[in-house]
C-alpha cells in the first residue's frame, strides 16, 4: 500500500479519514474501534482500503460483524456483496 495511503499497518489509512471525520483519524485504535471501522471501510472502502481492512482483521471477524450489524447498518446493495463475498447465507 503506498505511504500517502497509510501512516502505518495498524494505523488507519488516511484516504479514509473523510469517513471520519467525528473521531480523530489517530487516535482510532483498530481493536477497541473494531465495529466502526469495518462498517465504514465496508460502505465506503476502495480496494486499496479493504485490502488494508483484511490485513487487520481476519475475514471470519468481518464476516461476523457483517452477520450482526449488517442488515440494520448496511444498505443494499452493499449487504448483499459482501453477504456473497464472504459467503454469508442469507441474513434473517
Amino acid at each position: 500500500m503506498p505511504e500517502s495511503t497509510r501512516s502505518s499497518l495498524d494505523s488507519i489509512p488516511v484516504s479514509l479519514a473523510p469517513f471520519f471525520q467525528e473521531y480523530d483519524l489517530a487516535s482510532l485504535d483498530p481493536e477497541r474501534s473494531a465495529n466502526t471501522i469495518i462498517e465504514r471501510v465496508l460502505q465506503w472502502g476502495n480496494r486499496l482500503e479493504i485490502r488494508w481492512l483484511f490485513h487487520v482483521y481476519p475475514p471470519q471477524r468481518v464476516a461476523a460483524w457483517v452477520k450482526r450489524w449488517g442488515k440494520e447498518i448496511l444498505p443494499e446493495p452493499h449487504l448483499t456483496f459482501w453477504r456473497l463475498v464472504l459467503d454469508i447465507p442469507e441474513i434473517s
